[in-house]
């Protein structure tokens, strides 16, 4: 890259700006699984919209690609630059104020470098909820969520990323602003712009900014674990449990029993909850904005008629705040716990939630198929039909020769969610990881489409280069 073009960078960015040294760069420069290692001349840090302008239009007309990067948790290689050295990682994590706060209009404005945890906390000292939560909350950033469309938790209850956001502001591929900070929920006057850039993995633009919609504060939850008879008998329970409540479900996540053995092996104070062990699991958690709103009796009542049909075999609903913090503590430690059992092949996959009982049968006789010993390990949002269809290598056997699989399993796991009507990535985004993927299974007529789009927003191809097309 030229020299006098690096010192242009330097200058857009300000004095600290910019990282050059290799030390420095590393962290920006490796994801979060340790599966892609890049190359950059800079890691730029700009703290103002006004030097990200200056950057992108310094790219755009010397044909430098540009890695927009939030808090790099992503799971896809999609914050990661590729080997060459020939483009610059742009890091908005110094973008991160709270420009706005509008209890009334339940809205908050807030930079893409704000850390999800930061805006939930703002958000709840003004007395309102940002439902937006995922496991790397304390470290994400709003920017890299939206660019990625980040699921979580409480996508049942509350939408994906996108659904959450009324404005973007979005510093485009030739350097203008484009100013979409409304914070309004009826504009119909023409294309809904923002939903280009929410889902694009920074291909089309950068994120600098957005409103984000709030919700009333939860007055009263119940939590419960569920031990059930079979993934269907899940499903409906998670039906009667939404009906019984009026809609009140924020949260039902499954595991299979095999996930939890990982996290009691591996993860330091974690117990049974029940003395017996079980095949199934499913985690719920209701919310209602008033006090006194008899969650737990709804719950009690919904669960007495399930152990009567037997579709639900035992059951703790959560004492206190504490103990509801226990039960979470075992879904959310089950990626961790898999990082202890060797080699890993991962699936985001997502399905009609009525086909999800059929998705888990018909893929767990698939993978023992394919590898024998394997150790299936599901889990996930069951309630909005997205399932972390995880492999673990067999006890004992060679990582790298278990890994070397991946390709050949990935195709048949994803040709079983794709013949049920849903998709191979649910959450976790397209990168480097699964372009093949996406030109697998979308048709050519979608693939041109954005193509076209990408071609009039980004006619020089500077932005994230080689990231989903």
């Amino acid at each position: 890259m030229d020299a006098t073009l690096i010192d242009d960078l330097k200058a857009a960015a300000g004095p600290a700006g910019w990282l050059e040294a290799e030390g420095d760069k590393a962290p920006f420069l490796t994801d979060e699984r340790d599966l892609y290692h890049g190359a950059a001349p800079l890691v730029l840090r700009p703290a103002t919209v006004e030097q990200v302008a200056r950057i992108v239009r310094l790219c755009n007309e010397a044909g430098i690609g540009i890695v927009p990067q939030g808090g790099n948790t992503g799971y896809c290689g999609g914050s990661i630059p590729g080997g060459n050295g020939d483009e610059v990682v742009l890091s908005l994590s110094r973008l991160n104020k709270v420009r706005d706060i509008d209890p009334l209009n339940y809205t908050i404005t807030v930079e893409a470098g704000c850390v999800l945890a930061e805006i939930q906390r703002v958000a709840e000292e003004a007395g309102r909820l940002f439902p937006l939560s995922l496991a790397a909350e304390g470290t994400c950033q709003i920017g890299g969520n939206l660019s990625t469309n980040a699921g979580g938790t409480a996508v049942l209850r509350y939408g994906n990323a996108r659904d959450l956001v009324l404005g973007l502001e979005v510093v485009l591929p030739s350097g203008e602003v484009w100013n979409g900070l409304k914070r309004l929920r009826k504009d119909n006057t023409g294309y809904d712009l923002k939903q280009l850039f929410m889902g694009a993995e920074g291909t089309l633009g950068v994120i600098t900014a957005a409103v984000c919609k709030l919700y009333p504060l939860p007055r009263e939850t119940c939590t419960v674990l569920l031990a059930v008879s079979d993934p269907a008998a899940a499903t409906a329970m998670l039906a009667r449990l939404r009906a019984a409540s009026s809609d009140g479900v924020t949260s039902f996540e499954y595991m299979h029993r095999d996930c939890l053995d990982m996290v009691f092996e591996h993860i330091p104070d974690t117990v049974d909850p029940f003395a017996e062990r079980y095949e199934h699991y499913a985690l719920a958690e209701l919310a209602s904005g008033r006090e006194g709103g008899a969650l737990q009796e709804t719950v009690e009542a919904a669960l007495a008629e399930a152990f009567e049909s037997g579709a639900v075999l035992n059951a703790v609903i959560a004492a206190s705040g504490q103990q509801a913090a226990q039960l979470w503590r075992l879904r959310e430690t089950i990626p961790e716990s898999q990082k202890h059992a060797g080699g890993c092949i991962k699936h985001d996959i997502s399905v009609p939630v009525s086909s999800v009982a059929e998705f888990l049968e018909k893929a767990t006789a698939a993978a023992r198929k394919e590898i024998s010993g394997v150790r299936v390990v599901p889990f996930g949002h069951m309630g909005d039909g997205n399932i972390h269809f995880n492999l673990s290598q067999p006890r004992g056997a060679d990582r790298k020769a278990f890994l070397a699989r991946t390709e050949a399993v990935e195709h048949v796991i994803h040709d079983i969610a794709v013949g049920l009507d849903g998709s191979f990535s649910a959450e976790h985004g397209v990168g480097v990881l699964k372009r093949g993927e996406l030109h697998r299974y979308k048709s050519p007529v979608e693939i041109e489409m954005m193509r076209a789009i990408k071609r009039t927003l980004d006619p020089k191809g500077i932005m994230n280069r080689g990231k989903i097309l």
